[in-house]
């Protein structure tokens, strides 16, 4: 037997493209150029502005002529310079517009040395502010208007005089000077005080340190001083002296209080703090708690000053590391998984065709109701049950009429009555629903003569799918009170089909691939479609780059063969394996939890970490897979049914033969989510449902769907393949990944390909064997125990070593191996040639 090899195929991670910010960001010879304009632009603004000042008389009547090329105004920058500051002075802000200039000129500054812009935003918000308010100032001093205030001035001054008057339009000015000083310019009364006060002091500190010197080598007489004398009699001397004494009594007291505060005296050079009487005496005072923790602390005792000292040493905090994960995030923002087909558009509504435009939606036959609701009340009142209440809602196939019994009257009896009412109204597909869940009333379903078409673009179209917040969003079709049913795949968490031949399974399917693809990306979901009949899904193979999910070295992405399907079952089981093992790395529960935390960038991908896109396994008729396969498929789907729910691997899995070695227990055991089309028996209804029901469909795409409760009666949504075609050429003409998305790779392990190639291995019977083979071409091991009378294990032996001389194929499945060589004469050749 060979060993089982797996490898998987990793997956490159790619880097991550520029976000909409970074693509609008100027590269640094743009910001070079850029600052180096507008700083002209500001110097050239600037002497423009003040040669308007002394030639605006003169230019006033050059500014109309700014195309005619003999004028020739008095500006220092001509025509350009004349009209702009025209505009900016006369027309704007008055002189208050010489900010600009400065303005434009820092922002080249900015730009040229790429400084904060953060700090540039500041200046030119409270650089435009300043303006209008000097330009409102001067216009509410010029009375008359001109220059200084610009007409934006002056009027701005005249709306407020208007509908404030003069007080109101003082108090305002007022008010945003003070909002200038306190948020700009950070001037609060407690800072104006305290500069008062260090001012004070400083003078004092000076007077002191001259008075010194004036003792110690000046000659200035203390009498020519007590001379000198103010108005008021007393002698600046004197007066001075008063200043000092109650400075020092200020001081004193200052002194005071901060010895009984202070409790330690800071040494810069050796950081050492002599503490009296403890430690806490100094970090307890509020001055003290932003000090940096001293290395020694020394502690001694006042009441005995001979007490040694002792000698406390601390410890000092590590710094705190910003998280790597946050600071990624920061710098770079989250991981998307988008980015690498950023481009992508998603297909629009008009690919799909609209039925309701011939129809005009649904139509109520009023006529069809009130004979119905007659038949129906008469059938019954032949059985004795009496109705007190009916009520018919119209869906598109289907009008549900329920009806309220009188009291007393059973709901078994009017269950069995199910066949008299549908002999009585002439109609196929009766069904009573007794009781209806949640309400308490009887429902019997009858099919409307003339039904609607659902179609794909009304059920796309809907607020309820085009807002549904779900991770695989499903838009079903509509339930007989016309409301689009919308169901989310990744709860299901996988879905079983199953109906006769020709009632809708194969629309079905195409319903629900179509809404993936209009709901999510090619980043967030990958299809393996099988399909035996080989014709049903091939339309998809325009999106393969896209969408689709296949085994490496691998031509085609639809899976046909029922060999490969085997290998692509084992292959999701690696997958789901693998997964598995980064869920556990990442300490999660299941991939809604492992994305968000790569896009939060808190898994490396150096560790194996990658963004997992959900992968939606399809099959198209799964009988044949049994027949054929058995349990080499029933097993890895069961395996997969009941693990993989969690990693984002969803089944979803079609057959017309409801059948129940086809649909086993182990099956319907995983698949809580089920449809039902039309079945032509009851027991098929019950096999795929447990309950009766589905052998009473009208077909067409009606349908009854469960999640593991209640039945719902829905209209399958109707795309026919000129719309898939349609969906599919637009997807698959825009930009793709370079190939499908690679699933890991199996090889099976009766492959044999690589066993007993020595030729001295070989059995005794390999000769006789290999003639048996050919003479039967049939390459099985069943055949060689009955010929050769062989045990299997031998037996098994032998095909692995006819494999490897190239006598019989390679192993698929429960199929015979096929024979390479055609006859004896040949099979002599083979092996005189080995």
């Amino acid at each position: 037997m060979a060993k089982r090899k797996v490898s998987t195929k990793r997956k490159t991670v790619k880097k991550p493209k520029k976000s909409l910010k970074e693509k609008f960001t100027l590269s640094r010879q743009q910001k070079v150029v850029l600052g180096s304009f507008l700083f002209f632009l500001g110097i050239g603004l600037f002497f423009a502005f003040i040669s308007f000042f002394f030639n605006w008389k003169i230019d006033q009547s050059e500014i109309s002529e700014f195309y005619n090329r003999t004028s020739s105004p008095k500006n220092w920058l001509s025509k350009f310079g004349a009209t702009v500051s025209h505009f900016f002075i006369f027309k704007g802000f008055g002189v208050s517009a010489l900010i600009l200039p400065v303005l434009t000129s820092l922002s080249g500054v900015y730009l040229f040395f790429d400084l904060n812009k953060k700090r540039l935003l500041g200046f030119w918000f409270w650089g435009v502010l300043v303006m209008l308010w000097i330009s409102v100032v001067l216009g509410f001093v010029e009375k008359d208007g001109g220059l200084l205030a610009g007409v934006i001035g002056y009027e701005s001054n005249d709306f407020l005089r208007d509908y404030i008057g003069f007080i109101g339009t003082v108090l305002v000015l007022a008010f945003f000077a003070i909002v200038y000083i306190v948020v700009r310019l950070r001037y609060t009364p407690e800072k104006i005080s305290d500069s008062l006060k260090s001012t004070q002091k400083n003078i004092v500190k000076d007077y002191e340190s001259t008075s010194k010197a004036s003792t110690n080598g000046q000659a200035v007489s203390d009498n020519t001083v007590k001379n000198d004398t103010d108005d008021s009699g007393s002698s600046i001397k004197e007066r001075i002296d008063a200043i000092i004494a109650k400075s020092k009594d200020y001081r004193k007291k200052d002194e005071d209080k901060e010895k009984e505060k202070e409790v330690a005296i800071k040494k810069e050079d050796t950081k050492e703090i002599t503490l009296n009487p403890t430690v806490n005496d100094f970090y307890g005072d509020p001055k003290n708690r932003d000090n940096d923790v001293p290395e020694k602390l020394i502690i001694k005792s006042e009441d005995n000053p001979e007490d040694i000292a002792m000698e406390v040493e601390t410890t000092v905090e590590e710094e705190v590391v910003e998280n790597l994960s946050a600071k990624l995030v920061k710098d770079f923002g989250e991981f998307d998984p988008k980015l690498e087909l950023g481009n992508y558009k998603f297909p629009g509504i008009n690919l799909l065709k609209d039925y309701t435009t011939k129809t005009g939606g649904i139509t109520i036959d009023q006529g069809e109701l009130e004979e119905n609701k007659n038949r129906i009340v008469e059938t019954l009142k032949n059985y004795k049950i009496e109705i007190a209440q009916i009520k018919a809602t119209v869906g598109p196939t289907v009008t549900l009429y329920e009806i309220v019994p009188e009291a007393g009257i059973r709901i078994s009896k009017i269950k069995n009555l199910e066949d008299d009412i549908a002999l009585s109204l002439a109609a196929l597909g009766i069904r009573i629903i007794a009781p209806i869940p949640g309400k308490g009333t009887i429902g019997i379903e009858v099919p409307n003569k003339n039904s609607t078409i659902v179609s794909m673009r009304s059920a796309i179209a809907s607020s309820k799918f085009q807002n549904a917040e779900m991770e695989l969003p499903l838009s079903l079709g509509k339930t007989i009170s016309n409301e689009t049913f919308v169901v989310d795949l990744a709860k299901m968490p996988h879905l079983l089909m199953a109906g006769a031949t020709g009632q809708g399974k194969s629309v079905g399917l195409n319903a629900i691939l179509t809404s993936l693809l209009y709901k999510k990306h090619p980043a967030e979901v990958k299809f393996v479609l099988v399909d035996p009949k080989k014709v049903e899904l091939t339309l998809f193979n325009k999106i393969e780059r896209h969408y689709l999910a296949k085994l490496p070295d691998t031509e085609e992405a639809i899976i046909t063969d029922n060999t490969k399907v085997i290998n692509t079952l084992n292959s999701l089981c690696i997958e789901m394996d693998t997964r598995y093992d980064l869920l556990k790395n990442a300490m999660v529960r299941n991939i809604k939890e492992y994305n968000a935390k790569f896009k939060a960038r808190k898994l490396n991908p150096e560790n194996g970490h990658r963004f997992l896109p959900y992968i939606v396994l399809v099959v198209d008729e799964f009988a044949d897979l049994i027949m054929t396969a058995g349990k080499e498929v029933e097993t890895p789907i069961a395996r997969l049914a009941q693990l993989a729910r969690a990693i984002g691997i969803h089944l979803i899995i079609a057959t017309q033969r409801p059948s129940v070695n086809v649909i086993t227990g182990m099956i319907k055991a995983n698949f809580p989510a089920r449809i039902a089309f039309r079945v032509t028996s009851k027991i098929d209804s019950r096999t795929i449902l447990d309950t009766g029901g589905a052998d009473q469909l009208i077909g067409r795409g009606d349908m009854l769907f469960t999640q593991g409760n209640d039945l719902i009666r829905i209209q399958c949504a109707f795309v026919d393949t000129p719309e898939v075609e349609r969906i599919t050429e637009y997807i698959g003409s825009q930009k793709a990944y370079p190939d499908a998305h690679l699933l890991p790779e199996y090889i099976g392990e009766e492959s044999g390909t690589s066993l007993d190639i020595d030729k001295k291995d070989r059995d005794k019977l390999f000769a006789e064997a290999a003639e048996v083979i050919v003479t039967a071409q049939q390459g099985s091991a069943s055949l060689l125990q009955r010929k050769l009378k062989l045990g299997y294990n031998r037996a098994g032996r032998l095909i692995d070593q006819l494999e490897a001389a190239g006598v019989v194929g390679p192993f698929e499945g429960s199929k015979a191996r096929q024979v390479l060589v055609s006859d004896l004469s040949s099979l002599k050749q083979l092996l005189d040639n080995e």
